[in-house]
This record gives structure tokens, C-alpha cells and sequence, in this order.
């Protein structure tokens, strides 16, 4: 199994095939990276790939804006954001994962406006972008405001399922990986977010999460960017249809020995994988931050309500 590496101090400013990742330790973003190293896609498109683990995404950002590293998942909101504070930077779509409420079978929550006067854990914070989209789902059947009907008590996404699990809460907003170990446990999801978009009218699942880059590498490294999206699209194509890709990232997904675990998270990370990238196409994306900056306002997007045009990146299609 290849393995997560510190990139030497002059990979950032290697060769024009060069390219320095970011890559968050422990987020899912690594069983794609681990089937690009192990199946050596990198080298099948000639770029050389060096992978600098992260803490977190937060330290994902200040590396990107820093100039240590070339590439870090982000997500479109961010993207949009510094676009608006003038610091280019851009993207193309990686995943349409996303979370969901969860409850258990015996909670009686068969519906959202189940959930007035009951107590509700939310991964992240009060802007997280999940829990604005459920409030404005929540106002738009209701009438109501969520906040106002609910607990809600915000916390990491393991306190938020040990909540769910042992009773501490009547439902649960969490990211989707960490919904999968839900389900194998016995909870149920009764709302994704997917779905509470739809309702809301956008038009199709945007991407939240996609491969971010300064308008300047992309200009600088524009061979190499391209060759790390083909690698990155090969290595989606494989995960999507191929069980055997899989088998070497057991114990990468935290699931070894955990048969039921690892054929969820399989399968719910599958239902996330972008498979084209059309950049004139990203109108769910437009709908999606708009409503955002409806019901999340400055501190969630900033002073910008509409997306920058600039966020999704126009040098490459799929």
C-alpha cells in the first residue's frame, strides 16, 4: 500500500510535472489519492505526485494560500469567498457526497415537522452549510424556524454519533461517512441533504467538495493540473467499478473486520462520485449558494450572494 509522505521543500517548486497535494489525514479524500498511488496513475499521465498530509481542511487552505502546496479539497463556498476577497483560486469538482438527518427506528420521526421539541446534533457549527440547508427545508414545510423548535447542540461528527447512539439526542445531522457507521449501528437516515435541495429546487446534486488551485499554478501548471484530474477521474472510474480497488483500502477506512462497515462506506462514497465535468454546466452550484446566502447570510458566503464566476475552473472538461 503506497503511503502518505511529507513532499520535500523543493517539491513546490519543482518541474512543470510537478505537483505538490495536500491531503487531509483523516478525510476520505485519501482512499482516492491511495488508488492513484497504488495503480500509478500518477505516472501513467507523466506527473510526478507529491502528498503533504494536513491536519485538517483549515490547514488545508492556509497551506494552498501560503504557496506549500499546489492542490487541497475545498469546497465551492470557500472557493467563492476568496474569489470575492480577491484571492484567486478555483476548482474542479470532486465529490457530491453529502450528509443527512439521522434517527433511530424507534424515535418517532417519520417526517421533518417531527422534529419541533425535540434535540438535535449537528456536526460543525451553526453555519454549517448542512444544518442551513435542513433550517431552510425545515422553513420552507413549516413555516417556522428551526432554531426556534429545536435543541440543537453542535459538536465533532464521533460525539455526534456516540449522541445518536446512546440516546443523547432524537436526531442527528452528520457528514455522510460518518452516517454510513450510523446505519451499520441501526440508525436510519430520513432526510439527505440531496434531497432537502431538491425540494428546495435546485435543479440537480451540486458539488460541494472539488480539487482547488491558485488561477496561477493553473496558469503555471496547466499540463500537470490536467494530468492530476485525469489521474484523479481514473482513479474515480476504478472505485466506481471495480469491488477489487477496494480491498486494499480496508484498514485505510477504518473498517477492518468490518465487513458490513466497509460494503456501507463503499457503497455510500460510490453514490458521491462525479463521473463528468462540464464547467458551463454548474447551475445546481449557482442555486445551491444562493440559498445559502439566503439562509446562512454573510457568515456563511460573505458579502457576495451569488456565486463568482471564476469558482469552477474552465482549463479542463471531462
Amino acid at each position: 500500500m503506497a503511503t502518505l509522505t511529507a513532499a520535500p521543500a523543493w517539491a513546490q517548486h519543482g518541474g512543470a510535472n510537478t505537483l505538490v497535494v495536500g491531503v487531509q489525514e483523516s478525510g476520505t479524500v485519501q482512499w482516492e489519492i491511495e488508488t492513484i498511488m497504488a495503480n500509478g496513475l500518477a505516472s501513467k499521465h507523466g506527473l510526478e505526485l507529491e502528498i503533504r498530509p494536513l491536519a485538517d481542511s483549515r490547514a488545508g487552505q492556509i497551506a494552498l494560500q501560503a504557496g506549500e502546496v499546489d492542490v487541497i479539497l475545498s469546497d465551492f463556498v470557500w472557493v467563492t469567498i476568496q474569489r470575492s476577497q480577491g484571492n484567486k483560486v478555483t476548482m474542479v469538482p470532486h465529490s457530491l457526497a453529502v450528509g443527512g438527518l439521522m434517527v433511530n427506528p424507534d424515535s418517532g420521526i417519520t417526517k421533518v415537522e417531527d422534529l419541533k421539541g425535540k434535540r438535535i446534533a449537528v456536526a460543525g457549527g451553526p453555519v454549517d452549510k448542512s444544518w442551513v440547508t435542513l433550517q431552510a427545508y425545515y422553513n420552507s414545510v413549516t413555516g417556522t424556524k428551526l432554531v426556534d423548535d429545536v435543541s440543537a447542540n453542535y459538536g465533532a461528527p464521533p460525539l455526534v454519533n456516540e449522541l445518536l447512539a446512546n440516546g443523547g439526542t432524537d436526531a442527528a445531522l452528520n457528514f455522510w461517512q460518518w452516517n454510513a457507521r450510523a446505519k451499520v449501528a441501526g440508525a436510519t437516515e430520513l432526510l439527505s441533504v440531496a434531497d432537502m435541495l431538491s425540494a428546495l429546487g435546485v435543479s440537480e446534486q451540486p458539488p460541494l467538495l472539488g480539487w482547488t488551485f491558485t488561477d496561477e499554478t493553473a496558469k503555471d501548471k496547466k499540463a500537470a493540473i490536467v494530468a492530476f484530474l485525469d489521474a484523479s477521474f481514473d482513479a474515480k472510474d476504478l472505485l466506481l467499478n471495480d469491488d477489487s480497488a477496494w480491498t486494499p483500502l480496508q484498514t485505510l477506512m477504518g473498517a477492518d473486520g468490518d465487513d458490513a462497515l466497509f460494503a456501507q462506506l463503499r457503497d455510500d462514497y460510490r453514490a458521491g462520485i462525479v463521473t463528468s465535468y462540464n464547467p458551463t454546466k454548474m447551475g445546481a452550484a449557482k442555486e445551491a449558494f444562493a440559498l445559502m446566502a439566503e439562509y446562512g447570510g454573510s457568515e456563511l458566503v460573505g458579502e457576495d450572494t451569488k456565486l463568482d464566476p471564476g469558482t469552477f475552473w474552465r482549463g479542463y472538461r471531462k
